[in-house]
C-alpha cells in the first residue's frame, strides 16, 4: 500500500465494512492498524479517571461499566 499525497490509505471494502473505528499504534518501526476499542469501555474508564477511591473489587468496576 502507498500513503496518498494528502497521507491517505485505501483500507479494502470487506475491512471497512467490518470494522467501524480504528487506531493507528507505532510499535517498534512497524504501524499497526487495530480495531478501536468500544465506546463504551472508554467511557467507563473515564469515569474512574481522577476518583480519589478505587472500586472495591474488578466486579464493582465492571458493574459500573455495564450500567448495573
Amino acid at each position: 500500500m502507498r500513503i496518498g499525497e494528502r497521507g491517505q490509505v485505501t483500507i479494502p471494502k470487506s475491512l471497512r465494512e467490518k470494522y467501524d473505528e480504528v487506531t493507528f499504534i507505532e510499535s517498534r518501526g512497524d504501524l499497526i492498524l487495530r480495531k478501536a476499542r468500544a465506546a463504551a469501555v472508554r467511557s467507563g474508564i473515564r469515569k474512574w479517571v481522577g476518583r480519589l477511591s478505587m472500586p472495591e473489587s474488578v466486579d464493582e468496576f465492571i458493574d459500573d461499566i455495564r450500567g448495573s
